[in-house]
């Protein structure tokens, strides 16, 4: 009983206490076809021994992205990271850590949230940048809301070339909260005219750069289409790694940049958690989701810091709120801001350019495979190919032969026939010469 404390008699009471006639009537209100009709499928007891080796047999049949040749990107990407971010974020003061309430006795996490704002804004080239979110999703849908606050417009502009998963939270929230989502169809080949879909009611054009196929433009012009018709532009960045070669998007006249910050000291870790960047002008700073740490001095003269703006639920009341489900990722923050601080500017210009270099070469390898075609012209390290079959089998036959090879677009444009030959393909710095040529065999041989 160390695990099951409450015995029937229990549970009757609590039961009793709530007016609830019995367990499955605390489920009244989850409609019907969504609850289960019976017990799960598991086995009804196992020893602690027997669950461990039940676990590591399943674990044994999947092909992890750490121990074969992996080319997965669209969104997470395998980078290396420095075993001293993880010896340092597990730190006790730092992995215990929590929201800085009382900053006379939290110094340590508000100066490295002050750090890593600094370093948010210099990498977007914006002016202020909040202390991280949950993800680039929602970090970008908040942008979204915050876009129809300061343009008080319920029309957003959905690029065909922001992530798929980025869209459907945007149309999710587009259809609880009230204002419309216009969403392009999907740009693979990434020649989108965003500009004339701009109109009076239209609070914020939303694109992705490098795009989700991996096109990488030089979006001046849609600002300024933007801000002749007194709407947004908002940036996301899913590959913040890129930054350290591309044009940061507030020097193309960005208002808002969004990023997923799990390039830089997060493991892939099967999706999470990661950690949501959020930038903006400081014009619009009032309108900002999250916190805002900001240096000051005490009564000493020394240097100190605080939370300088706080519009979250936590700290205000709800319905004055930002945003209610703003909570920073702490501990992915600190480990990008230690990741980053290791590798300096100049480190990161140099890992941007090995990750370029590395999916030049391999764009160049396999796109001279007969029925290869490279689609993505401009990119930074992930470029779709059209391959001359369904892309999905394809990769599950890379599999077999322990190669991660991409992720076919089908798997997140169900449906969508067009794009059923195109496969996503990434290559960073983890990507060694022996993993290219032995992937370029065995794509070679899969399309026999």
């Amino acid at each position: 009983m160390r695990y099951l404390p409450l015995t029937d008699d229990d549970r009757r009471a609590m039961l009793r206490r709530i007016g609830v006639a019995s367990t499955e009537a605390l489920y009244s209100d989850v409609p019907e076809k969504a609850r289960l009709k019976g017990a799960v499928d598991l086995p009804p007891v196992m020893g602690e021994l027997e669950v461990e080796r039940t676990m590591s047999g399943l674990a044994a049949k999947n092909l992890g992205a750490g121990s074969c040749p992996s080319f997965l990107g669209a969104g997470a990407y395998r980078h290396h990271i420095p075993a001293s971010v993880d010896h340092l974020i597990q730190r006790g003061e730092f992995l215990t850590s929590y929201t800085p309430y009382q900053p006379e006795v939290t110094q340590g996490t508000l100066q490295y949230l002050f750090e890593f704002q600094t370093q948010v804004a210099l990498l977007t080239g914006m002016e202020v940048a909040n202390a991280s979110m949950y993800d680039g999703a929602t970090a970008t849908v908040e942008a979204v809301m915050m876009a129809n606050r300061v343009t008080r417009r319920s029309r957003a502009i959905i690029s065909g070339g922001l992530h798929p998963h980025y869209r459907e939270v945007i149309a999710t929230h587009a259809k609880f909260t009230g204002f419309e989502a216009a969403l392009a169809p999907a740009d693979a080949v990434g020649n989108e005219d965003l500009a004339k879909m701009i109109d009076a009611n239209t609070s914020c054009v939303v694109v992705q750069n490098p795009s989700f196929f991996g096109h990488v433009k030089d979006l001046s012009g849609l600002a300024k289409a933007c801000q002749a018709a007194g709407a947004l532009l908002v940036v996301a960045v899913t590959e913040i790694v890129s930054l350290g070669a591309v044009t940061p998007p507030g020097e193309m006249g960005a208002d808002i940049v969004t990023a997923e910050g799990q390039s830089l000291g997060v493991p892939l870790s099967y999706g999470g958690p990661y950690v949501g960047l959020f930038a903006t002008r400081d014009k619009f700073i009032r309108q900002m989701p999250g916190r805002l740490t900001g240096q000051t001095v005490d009564v000493d003269g020394k240097r100190g810091w605080v939370l300088t703006l706080s519009t979250r639920e936590q700290h205000i009341r709800r319905e004055k709120a930002t945003s209610n489900i703003c909570t920073n990722s702490g501990l992915c923050a600190l480990a990008f801001n230690i990741h980053l601080t290791l590798l300096g500017e100049a480190g990161l210009t140099k890992l941007a350019q090995l990750n370029h270099a590395t999916a030049s070469r391999l764009a160049d390898r396999l796109s001279a495979i007969p029925g290869v075609k490279l689609v993505t012209e401009t990119f930074f390290n992930e470029f779709t190919l059209k391959l001359p079959k369904p892309a999905a089998p394809v990769v599950e036959a890379l599999a077999k032969k322990r190669i991660l090879g991409g992720v076919p677009v089908s798997r997140l444009y169900p449906g969508d026939a067009a794009l059923a030959d195109l496969l996503l393909v990434a290559a960073t710095e983890t990507v060694s010469d022996e993993d290219i040529a032995a992937y370029e065999a065995a794509l070679k041989e899969v399309l026999k």
